[in-house]
């Protein structure tokens, strides 16, 4: 999985690298609560999160986010101001 703003690539990890499994995840969540087609699981952030850098680093409006997961696709999402 890999995190870009802009196209400047910041995060770069592997679901093994998570600390609970996807299928633990799925496990857990489901029961608690169904989930249902469309839902999103958060998992948690690999090593490069803006918080952790120095210096840190937000998102600004205007700026792109997009969120590849190798042989799933792609999530982009643009940035806008409050």
């Amino acid at each position: 999985m890999q995190l870009a703003i802009d196209g400047e690539v910041l995060q770069h990890s592997n679901t093994r690298e998570l600390v609970f499994k996807i299928p633990e995840l799925i496990e857990y969540i489901s029961s608690i609560t169904p989930l249902l087609p469309g839902d999103i699981v958060s998992t948690g952030t690999p090593f490069g999160v803006g918080l952790g850098r120095n210096p840190k680093r937000w998102l600004q409006p205007g700026e792109t986010v997009t969120i590849t997961i190798e042989g799933l696709g792609e999530l982009i999402n643009p940035v806008v101001g409050a």
